[in-house]
């Protein structure tokens, strides 16, 4: 099923999740259901608070559905290593039309449960780092748009303020 994404300056968004501490078939379904969602948004990542649930979820997929092999369910995860830098630009399907560039670590290792609730570790690096970095943040209540410099802060909260006031937000 396809839920709907939240969009900032939804309160939800800004929620550290709950850690997940039943792997049963109601997680089973937000799992489904959000990689669905996020499909259907042409993402690559979705953190169960853009869907309005408040738990420790992440779903990942470089891929977009290209490659079963490549869908990644991350709950509970922490981030235990960080290597290097990268400034690259990002977007989030929690603000639409929103795209800046923000620094991350260029290596991270991370350790998570699976939909089983199965510990594993994983590494990532270049847009699959980014990916883990920005959507633990999500999943600790930190938006992508404090991220950025005050100044493309300040200019997007402006945008957003303008697309609300439009009624296209």
């Amino acid at each position: 099923m396809i839920r709907k994404i939240v969009k900032f300056p939804d309160p939800m968004l800004q929620q550290p999740g709950e850690p997940v501490a039943e792997f049963d078939a109601e997680l089973r379904q937000l799992v489904a259901d959000m990689f669905e969602t996020m499909y259907a948004s042409q993402g690559i990542g979705l953190a169960a608070q853009q869907v309005g649930v408040c738990k420790r979820v992440t779903v990942i997929d470089l891929s977009q559905a290209k490659d079963p092999a490549q869908k990644l369910v991350i709950i509970n995860p922490e981030i235990i290593f960080r290597e290097g830098k990268q400034y690259e630009e990002e977007g989030c399907l929690s603000f639409p039309e929103i795209r800046e560039k923000v620094v991350r670590a260029a290596k991270v290792r991370i350790r998570a449960q699976d939909e089983n609730g199965k510990w594993f570790e994983m590494d990532g690096e270049d847009l699959l780092a980014r990916a883990f970095q920005h959507e633990i943040d999500h999943l600790d209540g930190m938006l992508f748009i404090f991220r950025m410099s005050a100044l493309k802060r300040d200019l997007n909260l402006r945008k957003i303020r303008k697309m609300q006031r439009d009624g296209v937000w």
